[in-house]
This record gives C-alpha cells, structure tokens and sequence, in this order.
C-alpha cells in the first residue's frame, strides 16, 4: 500500500476530487494548509503599498491505494492538477505498513 499527499491549489480540489472519483478511489482526506516552495510566495500591491505574501494557501489531499494503482492514482492527479504554471504543487507517494479500519477490525487492502 502506499500514501500519495497532494500539495496544490485549492481551486484544482474539486478538478481532482472529481477525477479520482471516475477511476474509483473510494475515499481521500484533505485539509487546508499554507506553504511555498521554490517562488518563495509573491508581491501584492493594497492601496498603494507593497508587500509580500509568504505561505500561500493550498490544499493537501491525502489517500491511501494499493501497490497496483499508486501509478495510475498518481497520473490521474497529475493531470487534473495540472495548469503549467509555477505553483501547481508537488504529489509525494509513501510507503504505508498497515491499515487497520477501526469500526470492523479488518486489516491491510480490505481496510483501504
């Protein structure tokens, strides 16, 4: 099993909910976050005055596959993340030892 985190926009959640929904990924956390990465936030002008915005909101999606799917789950987000343009996010794929759903006791991929 593996971890797949998304870092992106908060527009492109209901792009991507929608895509993961199409190829039957069952269920997903996210939650709102702020972050920069390598553009170190950008400039905006209020009323005449520079200033700088540092973290910039984002949305962090959680899910959890099996080994099997974790290439087309990625792929998938990826594409409806995407927009081209600097801030689109990053999508990291981690390892996960074991899942255990706690209503039903069961384990592993019959947990997920």
């Amino acid at each position: 099993m593996k971890k797949i985190e998304v870092v992106t926009r908060p527009h492109k959640l209901e792009d991507v909910k929608q895509a993961l929904t199409e190829i039957g990924v069952m269920g997903m956390t996210v939650t709102d976050v702020k972050g920069f990465g390598r553009q170190r936030g950008h400039k905006e002008v209020y009323r005449g005055a520079e200033y700088k915005v540092d973290f910039l909101p984002k949305v962090k999606i959680e899910i959890v596959v099996d080994d099997a799917r974790t290439a087309q789950v990625v792929e998938t987000v990826r594409a409806a993340a995407q927009t081209g343009e600097v801030g689109d996010g990053k999508i990291f794929v981690l390892p996960v030892g074991d899942v255990l759903r706690i209503r039903t006791g069961e384990t592993g991929d019959d947990a997920v």
